[in-house]
């Protein structure tokens, strides 16, 4: 097995065994871990846990939810004007999720989607070595200002999220073996906050008001669990909802991430734009790797990703690739062409580094 490439999380498949068999087949000698696909309602993210989670908390007032369609209720926005939006309710101090270990869900789909992932490894579908990727969004990207706006709300229900979703990698290490789990932490909001993004927040400041919850969510995942970041530029409304004129940022943040983790990093995954520029991807030289292994998310536009690959190794010389998101709001009738510009994308590494 190689780590040339590596899938950032949900592939809008009709089954968790299709999605996982149809990318973890022709890729999995290139994966080191395998998401399940996060197909039914987690492909809408962090919306999930809107609708699933917050909206039925009684500790929460729902202020405003996504507009209709022809009347009709709508779960998921169009995009980032019609939001879930939220307000914690007057004399609630902390926002506290019950049943620990399974409330957000994500405990109970992993496990499930373990069971498919077991299988098709006796199968011979999957690699033996490949692991079972779990991706959970953090505190600030599941609980944005966006859909918290009412000031002091976000300082009280961010910290029972986090103790909810600690809960929850715990019942999954009860569960899955340490050495088949991964957890990646999913960041949109905090690459957004770090260029500056983030209309209700300065700029300056971003990387220590983000980084407190990475430690408290990663300290005590043991490092016999891989684990993964996933910093985004969102697709809300279609991708990119930003675009940053140089990696500068990303890499300060992804730095940053490495480095107070308070444990090991396993692998950091940076998302990067259509650009053939050298002034964009020279900041990838100041990169601290602290041995982690950088995937670049530039499997799209693949007219000009042999030029975008040679760029970037000018400074970054070894890295993997992979899409820049998930692809949980593209068409299932895509995934063909997007499973076919990952073997595309392997077929150049291959090629430029057997020159």
């Amino acid at each position: 097995m190689t780590d040339d490439v590596m899938l950032v999380g949900s592939i809008p498949h009709n089954s968790i065994p299709e999605a996982m068999a149809m990318f973890g087949g022709p890729l999995g000698q290139h994966l080191c871990t395998l998401p399940d696909g996060e197909v039914g309602w987690r492909r809408f993210w962090i919306t999930r846990v809107h609708f699933q989670v917050l909206a039925v908390h009684p500790d929460l007032e729902i202020i405003q939810r996504p507009r209709r369609d022809d009347g009709i209720e709508r779960i998921y926005p169009h995009d980032a004007s019609d939001n879930w939006n939220f307000k914690v309710r007057d004399g609630v101090d902390k926002v506290v999720f019950g049943h620990p270990g399974w409330r957000l869900g994500f405990y109970q789909d992993a496990v499930n989607s373990y069971h498919h992932f077991r299988n098709l490894k006796d199968k011979g579908v999957l690699p033996p070595n490949i692991r079972f990727q779990v991706s959970i969004p953090t505190a600030v990207s599941a609980l944005p200002p966006r859909v918290f706006p009412h000031p002091g709300d976000l300082d009280k229900v961010r910290p029972g999220y986090i103790d909810a979703v600690r809960a929850e990698v715990a019942a999954m290490m009860e569960q899955i073996p340490p050495s088949e789990l991964a957890i990646q932490w999913d960041c949109s909001t905090e690459l957004q906050d770090a260029y500056g993004g983030v209309p209700t927040l300065p700029k300056e400041g971003a990387i220590a008001r983000n980084l407190p919850q990475i430690h408290a969510l990663s300290r005590d995942i043991p490092e016999s669990v891989m684990l993964g970041f996933h910093l985004c530029f969102g697709t809300l409304g279609g991708w990119p909802r930003f675009a940053p004129d140089s990696t500068d940022c990303a890499v300060e943040l992804a730095n940053a991430f490495m480095e107070g983790a308070g444990r090991k990093v396993d692998w950091m995954h940076m998302p990067v734009l259509d650009r053939t520029d050298e002034a964009y991807y020279a900041p990838l030289a100041d990169l601290r790797p602290r041995g982690a292994k950088i995937y670049l998310g530039m499997i799209h536009n693949m007219e000009n990703f042999e030029k975008r690959f040679a760029l970037a190794r000018k400074f970054l010389p070894d890295f993997g690739v992979a899409a820049y998101c998930g692809f949980g709001r593209r068409r299932p009738e895509e995934l063909p062409d997007v499973l076919g510009e990952h073997l595309a994308a392997l077929d150049v590494m291959r090629r430029a580094t057997t020159r």
